[in-house]
């Protein structure tokens, strides 16, 4: 892909995303699928599956640019996406973050979360395994690692509106310049453009991605990571994912981010709410 070709695959997501939602947003108000947020207001969840039909679309504009890791990448997209879909709509939230979700399983107890944890993993060694037929078995594991762990990180965030999608973009324009246009950007262009088009309903509290958009926006991060850093930076990445994830079993990412000046100003950055 070129700058041109980029500029196009951003430029489909959005207009296909702002075609879309209010007929999302709809069919999930009809169909129930709704959740009060932080506030108690029920608004719809799940309209993350919005990037999986607008990425889906994209690429049958795109077919001629694309290389076979976007099918890769189009099918790590549904597959996280539905794991999380299946959370915000049959999940209870008896149980939370890894510990909660394994000591039910220890206790013979699957639950969504449970689901969701051991479906990313495995999911994600699929997309190693596929990404990275000819790497020796560590550099599979740290690559599934990132996917599995990526996918999680945006799940964490997404506790109030609009921090998830600029944690998306944080790690995309940090990635960017690491990879390389052709690189990083050449994936995440469509889903990019779908993102910044859904971004104002996030941040005025009129949706949530919820899981389902949580989780395969991480997964699209943590997949374009892994195929365009080194393995030696993915190892850092990975190390960096695993003690966030240890951090936030303890401590509150949201007491934190309230707590610091910058982070407190970031977060509510486009938000007209309190």
């Amino acid at each position: 892909m070129n700058g041109f070709e980029l500029l196009i695959g951003g430029g489909l997501g959005y207009f296909f995303s702002l075609l879309l939602m209010p007929f999302l947003l709809e069919m999930l108000r009809d169909a129930g699928a709704a959740r009060p947020n932080y506030r108690n207001e029920t608004i719809p969840v799940g309209t993350g599956i919005l990037f999986v039909f607008v990425y889906l679309i994209a690429s049958l504009f795109l077919l001629k640019w694309h290389n076979p890791r976007y099918i890769v990448f189009l099918l790590g997209l549904a597959f996280f996406c539905l794991l999380g879909l299946i959370d915000d709509l049959l999940g209870s939230r008896s149980s939370r973050g890894f510990k909660g979700h394994f000591a039910s399983l220890m206790r013979g107890k699957l639950t969504t979360g449970g689901l969701k944890a051991v479906g990313g993993g495995i999911g994600a060694i699929l997309i190693s395994l596929l990404s990275f037929p000819q790497k020796p078995w560590w550099e599979i594991l740290t690559g599934a690692l990132l996917i599995a762990l990526a996918a999680n990180t945006l799940n964490l965030f997404d506790l109030r509106p609009g921090r998830a999608v600029k944690v998306f973009f944080i790690w995309f324009l940090i990635l960017l310049p690491a990879a390389g246009v052709r690189g990083a950007f050449s994936f995440l262009a469509p889903l990019a453009g779908s993102v910044l088009a859904y971004t104002p309903h996030d941040l005025k509290a009129r949706a949530m991605l919820g899981d389902a958009g949580s989780n395969l926006l991480g997964a699209a991060l943590g997949m374009a990571t892994a195929w365009t850093l080194s393995f030696f930076a993915q190892l850092a990445v990975v190390g960096f994912l695993l003690l966030l994830h240890v951090f936030t079993e303890k401590y509150s990412l949201t007491e934190i981010i309230e707590r610091n000046r910058v982070l407190h100003f970031l977060d509510r950055l486009g938000r007209d709410i309190d």
